[in-house]
């Protein structure tokens, strides 16, 4: 059986693995106060051009979007989402759970348009009896979407202005952020998104790490407290380090390869790995598109949106796993196909010739 389900399927990065065995006796304080933990926030300060920036460390998406929303939200607000958005979706009403409201609009492939955003809040802010409703704090955005989607630089900056203009924060999903980084034409970079956004997190769970988010704060005293928060939430793991490592090693600049004389960098370890999974996902969708197939949408990442008629979808089930997303309304059905930085090739070319 060949698994396309998800991207977080394999464990580790080997060179995470190798870390953890190496230092696997040493003795560190906990709740990431260690100096691996400070070592790492620092390789992500550098990343993202934000030296003042706050990251702390927590173990999963659903998790880093409840405390994070609950962390930048006032009491009488709430999170303006795409409908599609994972927080508003499939994360079992943990944002509810903290007592907040999501506040969904229609999306566009995945995406939040601006103009969208500014209509509602000047809809909210112009009703006479806007008093009696949730207001729009927080605008939370997934970066790649829920449908493989990237925004463009001029679309973000879009977002962060209505938030600007309208007193609200922007936050950034990040659980794919690598896959985002290093998407087919993306212009969006780690420092695009630290100077826009007023909180992000960095995704490893699906890029690279055995578990665990980077959740970044760039904006001064948006973060108060919020070691506090975290207790609070459970969301405070007493071994931090072992988060603190894997991103330290994610982090890392690479030398290159092809060249091990000159000792030249290529980047960091994170986006490297995660553009494997990206041109192997390209593959994958062109192999789809030469056999006829229907792509239901162009994603630039690593997740391809197939739309398969109920023979097709029994016939590749039989081989391969992918995950169901929505029905057409001719009655077929969008399934997905991810690729992951683990992926192999061979995978890849052995669908490819299911098809």
């Amino acid at each position: 059986m060949l698994h396309f389900d998800s991207d977080y399927l394999e464990g580790a990065h080997p060179a995470i693995l190798e870390r953890l065995a190496a230092t696997n006796l040493d003795q560190t304080a906990g709740y990431g106060t260690d100096e691996v933990c400070a070592a790492a926030r620092k390789r992500i300060r550098t990343a993202c051009a934000c030296p003042d920036a706050a990251v702390y460390f927590l173990t999963g998406g659903t998790q880093a979007n409840a405390i994070v929303a609950d962390q930048l939200l006032r009491p009488w607000e709430g999170v303006v989402s795409a409908d599609t958005g994972h927080i508003h979706t499939h994360e079992a009403g943990a944002l509810e759970a903290f007592g907040h409201k999501a506040l969904p609009l229609p999306h566009q492939h995945g995406k939040l348009v601006a103009a969208d955003v500014r209509a509602y809040c000047e809809a909210y802010w112009g009703d006479a009896n806007h008093e009696h409703v949730v207001a729009p704090g927080v605008v939370y955005i997934s970066h790649p979407t829920e449908y493989g989607t990237i925004y463009s630089l001029a679309e973000l900056e879009a977002l962060a202005q209505v938030c600007r203009d309208f007193d609200m924060r922007l936050f950034m999903d990040g659980a794919r952020l690598g896959y985002g980084l290093a998407a087919t034409g993306a212009d969006v970079t780690l420092p695009d998104i630290a100077r826009l956004c007023d909180a992000f997190y960095v995704g490893g769970t699906k890029v690279g790490a055995l578990l665990g988010e980077a959740v970044v704060f760039t904006r001064p005293g948006l973060d108060d407290h919020f070691f506090t928060n975290m207790k609070k939430h459970g969301g405070l793991l007493a071994k931090g380090r072992i988060l603190g490592l894997q991103f330290d090693v994610l982090f890392e600049r690479e030398r290159n390869t092809d060249d091990e004389s000159s000792g030249a960098e290529t980047g960091i370890r994170y986006t490297s790995i995660a553009r494997h999974a990206v041109d192997l996902a390209q593959r994958l969708a062109e192999g789809f598109r030469a056999q006829g197939y229907e792509l239901a949408m162009d994603s630039p990442t690593n997740q391809q949106f197939v739309i398969l008629d109920d023979e097709a979808k029994e016939r590749l089930s039989q081989h391969a796993s992918f995950s169901y997303w929505e029905r057409t309304f001719d009655g077929r059905t969008v399934v997905r196909f991810a690729t992951s930085w683990a992926t192999k090739p061979e995978a890849v070319d052995e669908l490819i010739a299911l098809l």
